[in-house]
């Protein structure tokens, strides 16, 4: 904006956010031509029309959050969960030791530990297993570790990081527990048992949503290198699991990399000498050398990772990080910041389900979605009865398939296709477990978060000390005393 009352406004964009050739060149000092003021005033038009549209467009994100993570709410104070999951830095893909998105102290805070996290070069306990991060602590861990890591080379494929207890891994049913969520945002302290943390990341997430829409309204329609395939659009693309514009090739193996001749074909070969080619698009830009070794899951070319190609070459742990991160770069780079925590509890509800493809001896067909909690308590009967458990597949859902995929048929007819989704729930026979809180409402019945939770049931209210009615004086008036 500087620029443009100094310098010179630069290339506009028209409505249909192609650039106009022509580029306005004096600044808003010198003032504008006639024509110049015109062009201006497309991007000017375009900066409203799109701030009026898009409002919508956030609006319907956050339903379509709030549609899928409603049941998330914390149910208990300690799942027992041992996984965890190890967070480092977030770097931006080019330079990406000096390019943080977000610092690894920003990642701990407010996170519980879930092994003690030790000094590299000394050896002592900077923080215990099973405590809260406070941001002090955070920002000494970050400081420590990151040090003791540039004085041993920097090396990127092995980033410093801490092990802390994780929404994404935690094994409460129809929920988390306080110690996997950490603590509330809003108040500073753990969470408490009953807090409807689904709702709240909905709204974290989709709030804020407005404010990515509206940057083009600051700029003044001045033409940007890509026309925000970033914001809102690039957000609701990572939730929704959809195929990525300028989609990137990414390897299935890791291995060394040989690029053919005319740069159209890259050959990766595996530790064990097995190759995979992968056919290049003709206009990418290619991001790896002649010779580098690859991770399964790295991105041969520049542009954005399909969500689903990315569980298959990295699995579960892999596409988590990657929307996580993709996710918080798109609201980085609009200023906004947001806490890892209500991300993970969307992309912990899109990965709920698993796809059955050998049954076993269990009686769930092949081919079906079950819900992964489901999935294992049936394996674990089975082979407690001496029986073959069954194997599944982990399948990634867009929000919108995830929400109509619910256990509650309640919840899923009052956001989308209602009759489907009734004639489908009829025909199965299906009963609701009213696990979340729109089923709830639906039929009237206390919500199970805050004070609905069953554990607050036997509470009694004791009224507070009232003063005894003889204590107060009464003021009497007798007949032509009163003022």
């Amino acid at each position: 904006q500087i620029r443009q009352l100094a310098g010179m406004r630069g290339l506009m964009a028209d409505p249909s956010g192609k650039t106009i050739e022509l580029p306005v060149r004096s600044s808003f000092r010198e003032g504008l031509s006639v024509l110049e003021y015109f062009i201006s005033s497309h991007g000017g038009r375009k900066g409203l029309a799109d701030t009026a549209l898009k409002t919508a467009d956030s609006g319907y994100l956050t339903r379509r959050l709030v549609d899928v993570s409603h049941s998330v709410i914390v149910r208990e104070q300690d799942c027992g969960d041992n996984k965890g999951t190890f967070i480092t830095a977030i770097r931006g893909e080019v330079n990406k030791k000096a390019n943080i998105i977000e610092s690894m102290g920003d990642r701990i805070a407010g996170r519980y530990t879930l092994k003690d996290v030790v000094n590299p070069e000394t050896g002592e306990v900077i923080c215990e297993a099973n405590t809260l991060i406070s941001t002090d602590k955070a920002k000494e861990i970050d400081k420590i570790l990151t040090d003791a890591w540039e004085r041993a080379g920097a090396d990127m494929h092995n980033q410093p990081g801490v092990l802390i207890r994780s929404i994404l891994t935690c094994k409460t049913k129809n929920g988390v527990c306080v110690k996997c969520y950490g603590k509330n945002m809003a108040s500073g302290n753990p969470v408490k048992i009953g807090e409807s943390v689904g709702i709240i990341a909905a709204q974290s997430i989709g709030e804020p949503g407005t404010q990515l829409t509206m940057r083009t309204f600051h700029s003044g329609g001045v033409a940007t290198d890509d026309d925000i395939t970033q914001g809102l659009p690039r957000v609701e693309e990572l939730f929704e699991a959809r195929k990525p514009k300028g989609q990137a090739v990414i390897t299935e193996a890791g291995g060394a990399v040989s690029i053919s001749e005319d740069r159209r074909k890259i050959t990766i070969t595996g530790p064990n000498g097995e190759t995979k080619t992968y056919d290049i698009p003709y206009n990418a830009n290619i991001l790896v050398e002649e010779g580098e070794i690859l991770n399964a899951g790295d991105p041969l070319t520049r542009g954005s990772i399909n969500p689903q190609d990315m569980l298959r070459a990295k699995g579960v742990r892999g596409v988590q990080e990657y929307i996580a991160k993709e996710v918080q770069s798109a609201y980085r780079t609009a200023g906004v910041e947001i806490n890892d925590k209500h991300i993970e509890v969307i992309v912990r509800q899109m990965l709920r389900k698993v796809r059955i493809e050998a049954q076993g001896d269990t009686n769930l067909l092949p081919g079906t979605l079950v819900d992964i909690f489901a999935f294992e308590e049936e394996n674990e009967k089975t082979v407690d009865n001496g029986g073959e458990p069954a194997q599944a597949k982990p399948t990634l859902l867009g929000i919108t398939k995830a929400a109509l995929a619910t256990e509650s048929f309640l919840s899923a007819a009052s956001f989308q296709e209602t009759a489907k989704v009734l004639a489908e729930a009829a025909i199965n026979n299906k009963v609701d477990p009213l696990v979340g809180l729109k089923e709830n409402v639906i039929i009237g019945k206390l919500i199970p978060a805050g004070t609905g939770m069953k554990c607050y049931k036997n509470i009694t209210t004791v009224p507070a000390e009232q003063p005894k009615q003889d204590e107060v004086p009464v003021p009497v008036f007798e007949d032509g005393e009163e003022d």
